[in-house]
């Protein structure tokens, strides 16, 4: 990861996607983030601008880079390399995201695209029927094979890095998980598929025990269970890992990681 790099980043208004948003933020990096809805997308870009995130970066906030930027101290180079981006994507759609891209100026050279998006809903076997199956399969899975698909000419000119953000239920399926760990078994080959066929890019898989995130509040009452933060790892340790394996020497990959609460 050295110099200034730029990340495509999914499920950006998410816990785990907020927080590697934060870190590669702080490291200068230049961001695209996607998510659903393009006002909690907007907030999260207009946060990043403050702080200790972007204290000398210019930020471009409009979808698609096209908004206002704003500069701080020490801002070096044209606007343009400076920036962070905004992509609404509905994933549920994947047929639909590359008219959705087609409406963005793409860079050319992508040094690292996280997988971070996901859905999760609890049922069992006997009460799944195929629209539950379908979401799952498509958000978790086939969104990110299309997304891996359209931005790998981008991601070869940089030799970049690929992270998918997994989970322990891609490892192992659990009573009224099987929709998800399905989706997650997939997205396990979709990496593994990945790091046999595109020898210049490195490929990591991420996967992050129960993390204290909106997801998990959701999950939690699913369950009938309270949720409490401290018995869960926080979205800020997951990425802190996740970032290490993007800074890592490019003599290794760290292709599997598993990140479980203490």
């Amino acid at each position: 990861m050295g110099g200034m790099g730029t990340y495509f980043i999914t499920g950006a208004t998410g816990g785990i996607g907020t927080a590697v948003a934060e870190l590669l933020r702080e490291r200068g990096h230049d961001l695209i983030l996607t998510g659903r809805s393009p006002e909690r997308l907007d907030r999260l870009a207009a946060r990043l601008r403050t702080g200790a995130h972007a204290a000398t970066q210019l930020i471009s906030t409009g979808r698609g880079g096209t908004g206002p930027g704003v500069t701080g101290p020490g801002v070096t180079g044209p606007a343009s390399h400076r920036t962070i981006r905004t992509i609404p994507l509905d994933l549920t759609e994947p047929r639909r995201i590359e008219a959705s891209l087609a409406q963005s100026e793409l860079p050319g050279r992508l040094d690292g695209l996280i997988h971070a998006a996901a859905v999760v809903h609890l049922s069992p076997i006997a009460e799944l029927e195929a629209d539950e199956w379908i979401d799952h399969l498509s958000v978790n899975l086939v969104s990110a094979a299309e997304l891996t698909r359209l931005l790998l000419p981008a991601l070869r000119a940089a030799q970049g890095h690929v992270v998918f953000v997994n989970s322990t239920a891609g490892l192992r399926a659990k009573p009224e998980w099987s929709a998800y760990a399905a989706s997650k078994f997939g997205l396990r080959a979709l990496a593994d598929g990945l790091r046999a066929e595109e020898s210049d890019l490195r490929v990591t898989s991420v996967y992050p025990g129960r993390t204290a995130t909106e997801m998990q509040r959701s999950v939690r009452a699913q369950e009938g269970l309270p949720y409490a933060e401290d018995d869960f790892a926080a979205p800020g340790t997951v990425a802190r890992v996740l970032v290490s394996a993007l800074e890592i020497p490019r003599d290794a990959v760290i292709s599997d990681v598993r990140v479980l609460p203490n």
